[in-house]
């Protein structure tokens, strides 16, 4: 699968206008030339649980169908004890992905698997680099004084791309599992649990999305106000996010990539947890029980 598959059409203007900004390649030289990458990748390594067939296998196990689906190289996955809900991904010459124990507690597998097939958009779009960029600038440019001025502009604009970006790879989640499955991760992440927001009703709810444009766009002084309100974030409001992969979800070129999407063989049940597993599974990736 190739980027431009699925990728939303202003994540793909945000990064021309980003990479056209005098002084952002040398920008990315610096950054590598940090050692940030290292940093984190040690400190990740020290503090959270890495996920293997030999370690918390359950987990893990759905990791890898996904990355065969979206055509990337397994990216190392762990686990990090944090009651909130969230997951990222690091790295450029060495990706890992995080996800917190509090996600974990939220979400139901199905729901899991979409998180996780974001995160691997994210490196299939090659984003990676570019988020990591904008969160030390974001960390790191109050304390530079005068010099973290300097580089204001230039994370604002990563900013708006980075929430740009979270909307190709929500549909990246869409293709792995379905729409409906990105909207309710959505509906978690907003409202609460499966015990509180179960009958939440999505339609209803991606409205609050068209109202919510209906305020920013009356006047001058209502859009000034909703762009500073978004300006310091790096992921779009929720109810934009539903909205938006809804409307793809009933779209030409979805229905096109979905038609034409591999599928695996399913071959039976897993003899443990008795879930659906397929033919190119070595372990159920529910329960990590060891396949034929």
């Amino acid at each position: 699968m190739k980027p431009s598959d699925f990728i939303h059409p202003e994540d793909a203007a945000a990064l021309r206008q980003l990479e056209s900004i005098p002084g952002f390649p040398a920008l990315v030289k610096k950054f590598y030339a940090l050692g940030y990458e290292k940093l984190l990748y040690g400190t990740n390594m020290a503090k959270a649980i890495r996920l293997s067939e030999r370690q918390l296998p359950r987990l893990y196990h759905h990791l890898p169908p996904i990355c065969r689906k979206l055509g990337i190289d397994e990216p190392e996955f762990y686990l990090e004890m944090n009651p909130m809900p969230n997951a990222y991904t690091f790295g450029d010459t060495k990706i890992f992905i995080t996800m917190t124990s509090g996600l974990v507690e939220l979400l139901n597998d199905e729901e899991l698997d979409a998180v996780l097939a974001h995160e691997c958009g994210h490196i299939l779009c090659r984003h990676v680099l570019y988020h990591n960029m904008a969160n030390m600038l974001i960390n790191g440019a109050d304390a530079l004084g005068v010099l973290g001025l300097l580089t204001a502009p230039i994370k604002l604009a990563l900013l708006y791309w980075q929430r740009k970006s979270e909307l190709s790879c929500d549909r990246a989640g869409a293709i792995v599992t379905s729409p409906e499955t990105v909207s309710r991760v959505m509906v978690r992440l907003a409202g609460g649990p499966k015990s509180i927001t179960e009958e939440v009703n999505i339609e209803e709810w991606a409205k609050q999305a068209d109202m919510y444009e209906t305020i920013r766009t009356d006047g001058m002084w209502n859009k000034t106000l909703q762009t500073y309100a978004v300006m310091s974030t790096d992921h779009p409001f929720a109810a934009v996010r539903v909205r938006e992969i809804l409307k793809w979800a009933q779209s030409a070129e979805y229905a096109a990539l979905m038609k034409n999407l591999p599928s695996g063989s399913s071959v039976g049940v897993c003899p443990q947890c008795h879930r659906k597993v397929e033919e190119d599974w070595k372990f159920c990736r529910y329960c990590g029980t060891q396949l034929g």
